[in-house]
This record gives C-alpha cells, structure tokens and sequence, in this order.
C-alpha cells in the first residue's frame, strides 16, 4: 500500500507485526567531505544551508572523521573518499539506500547532486563486494532523494514519506516499490522544508521524533504520533532548528544527533527517550551543518 489516506494507512500500520526486518542496520557507510563548499544548485531549495563564508572545510574533516571513529564504536562503517566536484557527497543516504540482498540509486533533484550517483566505487562495493543486487532509479526523471525524502520503519516495513521538489509522488512510488515497503504514507511538507528525515526520525521502530511544523498537514503529525505512542516525542521550533529531529538509531539502545542537537534537547525529551530504552550520543558537526543537513544526512546504512 502507497496512499496519501492517513485513516488508511494507520489501519494497515497499526495491524502491521514488526517482522519485517531488523530494526537497525548491520553497517554503516559515510562519504569523507572532501571539497566541502557552498553548493549553490542545493541552496536554492534548502534553507538550512548557510552562506558560503561559513563552510570551514578542515573543522568539517575533523568533525566527520570524529563521527567515523564513534559510529565506529557501534557497528562497522566504511566511509568513501569525497570528490571537489560533489561537494554535498558527505550527505550520501540521499542517493545511495539498502535493503536485504540489494541497493537502490536514488534521483536526485539538482544536477551537482546527480553526479553522486555515478559512483562507481560505491556502485562496486554494493554491487561486487556485498553482491547486492542493483535498482538504479538515477536515470529516470522523477525525484526521489531516498531517505532524505523517505523514513523508514525497518521493523515494520513502513515509510513515511515527504513529498517536496526533492521527492514527487511518482518517486514516492518507485522507492516504495524498490525497498518493498509493506505500507508507505505520502504526504506533503511544510513549504521551505526539503526532507523529511530533517523533521521527522524513526528511532528503532518504537519511537519517534516529530517536528510538527515541518509537516503541511498537523493531521499526519497526530497520526505519527498516534502510532508511536508512547513514545512519540514532539520537538520544539528551537530543537528542530538545532537538527534534533535529524536523529538515527544504529542499535537497539542508542540515538544519535549533533552536539547541537542534543543541547537544544529539552530535559522532558530526554527523559523520554531514556524511558523508551535509548541513551543519547552525539558528535559534534557545527561546520557540517552549515551544509544543511546534520548527523542522520551524512549516514547510509546498510541492511
């Protein structure tokens, strides 16, 4: 089921065992922010990128380095080396997304991103190396920014999906297809919102991290919210701000975000997340947040 009908897919959601998969991946993968600069193509729909006088390409180094070494810590992480010519390639979930026995190329909106796409390196690990098998949407002509655009319930196999100039409902339906998702909610965001990973985490398949006013309908926060009750969290306008709703979990006891993030984390937020069985860590990326996206952008995983 793809549907944009909240009634019906809560139905189907709420009846959905989670059996679909594991909850968290068995990897990890990054791409090194080599080149790290203003992308301007990306700037004119993403409003989180800063102005080209604050990228500081060595802090973003250390930092993503920083964030290699304690993902590292988790679960095995490959990082890739990055290319000046891609310079938003340190956000690579947005082109290159997993699931059992294969790998999907997403389409990306702007022609600096697409480039991403046609690494052949990356292409060869999935493809040589793990032997997954290959679903290359990259050339056909509907975006779909994968899991920049698409939250993924693993354990479920349920996706939530923002519609926006990186994502249309024909993309929508090729990654629900390509991921052989059980049940996919489309919706639309907020305007001035361009992914919906930025406002919106799925921690495990048991909580959530809900920024309402990056949504267009408050009716698809309530039904989020709804399903992941109790432990659906609603973030303030100043923890979204600070990239808190850009979380991930790689474990089972864990989530991630910015240092950040996780100081503009409201004291009753982290209590939740505690009582849902998850401890808080974070690395510090102020230099690569200028890029417009946080921890969970720069993360591919792999199941």
């Amino acid at each position: 089921m793809i549907t944009r009908d909240i009634g019906a897919f809560l139905a189907t959601a709420r009846a959905t065992p989670p059996d679909f998969g594991p909850a968290t991946a068995r990897a990890a993968f990054l791409v090194a922010p080599d080149g790290f600069r203003l992308a301007e193509q990306s700037a004119a729909d993403n409003r989180y990128m800063a102005n080209a006088a604050s990228f500081d390409a060595a802090s973003a180094s250390a930092e993503h380095r920083e964030l290699h070494r304690a993902l590292s810590q988790v679960l095995p992480t490959v990082c890739f080396a990055g290319d000046p010519d891609t310079p938003d390639a340190l956000f690579p979930n947005n082109v290159f997304a997993t699931a059992a026995g294969r790998y999907v190329v997403g389409r990306m909106r702007h022609p600096v991103r697409q480039r991403e796409a046609e690494r052949g390196d990356i292409r060869a690990f999935f493809g040589g190396v793990l032997d997954y098998a290959e679903i290359d949407l990259s050339t056909q002509p509907h975006p779909c920014e994968l899991t920049g655009a698409l939250v993924i319930d693993r354990a479920r196999g349920l996706g939530f999906c923002g519609l926006s100039e990186r994502c249309d409902e024909a993309g929508a339906r090729l990654m629900h297809e390509a991921l052989g998702l059980r049940a996919t909610l489309m919706f639309d965001l907020a305007p001035g919102e361009y992914h919906t990973n930025v406002v919106l985490a799925v921690l495990a398949g048991r909580a959530a991290l809900v920024c309402a006013g990056g949504f267009a309908d408050p009716a698809v926060v309530e039904a989020i919210v709804d399903l992941y009750a109790p432990h659906a969290l609603q973030l303030s306008p100043a923890e979204h701000a600070a990239f808190a709703g850009n979380a991930i979990a790689l474990s089972d006891d864990a989530v991630w975000m910015s240092a950040q993030a996780a100081a503009a984390l409201a004291a009753h937020h982290r209590e939740a997340l505690a009582a849902a069985g998850f401890d808080l860590r974070s690395v510090g990326l102020d230099a690569i947040e200028a890029g417009g996206g946080s921890l969970r952008c720069c993360v591919g995983e792999i199941f």
